[in-house]
């Protein structure tokens, strides 16, 4: 469980900033570890009982807590009430890919209501991937009932996305240049939308409820038919970078004279560990990221053996480098870099010792993604909590709404 962190309620620092602060911590420990009683809340963020009372009427009030009695009771006197979150309090996420469009509904909690694939036969302009993106959204607008509410759209991109502009600036495989795709969503839907990195949501999303819970410090190494993206937390903040474009793992170089990148490198980590040769050394068509990694633990092919000793070894060089640059405690592998690391969990492990400094590498954890394809749909919705999470005393009710 992660310690809130709550403004100290010393009686000079007791004003609206203080409360609008233990709000947010209040909401958050029931965000991310779910239903608490009143005296667990009181004890984890060491705020007196009263306050803690105060701060959930008002979120209850604000529709975005529960509160019930415990379903059994515990010793004498009074049990402390229950406090849930409202998982109806939901974001819809999106990723248009190049050959389909994957959603889905997700509430506070984490709770997921409602996933969707749509297949596409091409790959979706901006305009187009806007009009399915609207299609998807009155689709669940119809289907989700007055007892929840939509705060916003989160839209995860597989691109290099100017975060502070809202814009595409590049996404190869999409053939996207330069895109203000959060203004076009938002002038065609009339609702909040963010848009981001798909591999900087799938760390925050591993980071808040997957293999990284709660880790401090963490990095994020994901890999795709499109390439090798990322996302990294240092002292429990992630690492966005200028303009949002931090974590461009895949573009580290690990061979100088290797194969030319569309980035304008050469040897580059994407273009050293690329989910098509694995594909290829086993002669296989279309096959999903678990099936690669039991093929590769199971073959004898020298073909295949050989590219997946070549590809680990330069997934430890990569590793190694971001091990120097943030000392993590965890790394987390997801896509068919996980594939790889099952297939050769221990070769990984000493190579990577090997090739670290080893006083930042002793006690790094090198584990697999826990979240498989709910990554970036978690992630996504991350991102349109952020503004409920930096105040929700603005959040209005749907019963203040309706007055």
């Amino acid at each position: 469980m992660r310690k809130a962190q709550p403004v100290s309620e010393q009686p000079q620092h007791s004003n609206d900033r203080v409360r609008r602060s233990n709000l947010v911590a209040v909401l958050r420990a029931l965000h991310l570890d779910g239903a608490q009683s009143r005296a667990q809340l009181t004890r984890r963020t060491g705020l007196y009982r009263s306050t803690i009372a105060a701060l959930v009427a008002e979120l209850i009030e604000r529709d975005l807590v529960a509160e019930s009695l415990p379903e059994t009771r515990v010793g004498v006197g009074r049990p402390s009430p229950i406090v849930t979150i409202n998982p109806r309090v939901v974001a819809i996420s999106v990723y248009p890919d190049v050959d389909a469009l994957i959603g889905g509904v997700v509430g506070l909690g984490g709770t997921i209501h409602r996933r969707w694939r749509k297949p596409l036969t091409a790959k979706p302009t901006p305009e187009d991937a806007v009009e399915l993106i609207a299609e998807a959204v009155s689709q669940v607008e119809s289907e989700l009932g007055r007892d929840h509410r939509i705060i916003g759209l989160g839209v995860a991109l597989p691109a290099l996305v100017d975060t502070d502009a809202g814009s595409v600036t590049l996404a190869p495989n999409l053939d996207w240049h330069g895109v203000p795709f959060a203004q076009m969503l938002r002038d065609r839907l009339g609702i909040s939308a963010m848009i981001a990195n798909d591999a900087q949501l799938g760390a925050t999303a591993e980071r808040e409820f997957g293999s990284a819970s709660g880790v401090g410090n963490m990095i994020y190494l994901n890999g795709s038919g499109g390439g090798i993206g990322g996302g990294a937390f240092v002292d429990g903040r992630e690492m966005r970078g200028f303009r949002g474009y931090g974590a461009e793992f895949g573009h580290i170089v690990i061979d100088h004279g290797g194969e030319a990148c569309f980035c304008g490198q050469h040897g580059c980590f994407e273009r050293c560990v690329r989910r098509d040769a694995l594909v290829a050394a086993l002669g296989v068509d279309s096959i999903d990221d678990e099936e690669l990694g039991e093929l590769l633990a199971g073959s004898d092919d020298p073909l295949v053996l050989g590219e997946v000793a070549r590809q680990v070894d330069r997934l430890a060089a990569g590793i190694s480098m971001l091990i120097s640059v943030f000392a993590p405690e965890r790394v987390v592998l997801g896509g068919f870099l996980a594939s790889l690391y099952a297939a050769r969990r221990e070769e990984l492990v000493r190579l990577v010792a090997e090739r670290s400094f080893t006083l930042l590498a002793d006690r790094v954890e090198i584990v697999s993604g826990g979240l498989g394809s709910r990554e970036v749909l978690l992630g996504a919705a991350e991102r349109v909590f952020e503004g409920l999470f930096a105040d929700p005393a603005r959040f209005r009710s749907a019963r203040a709404d309706s007055e």
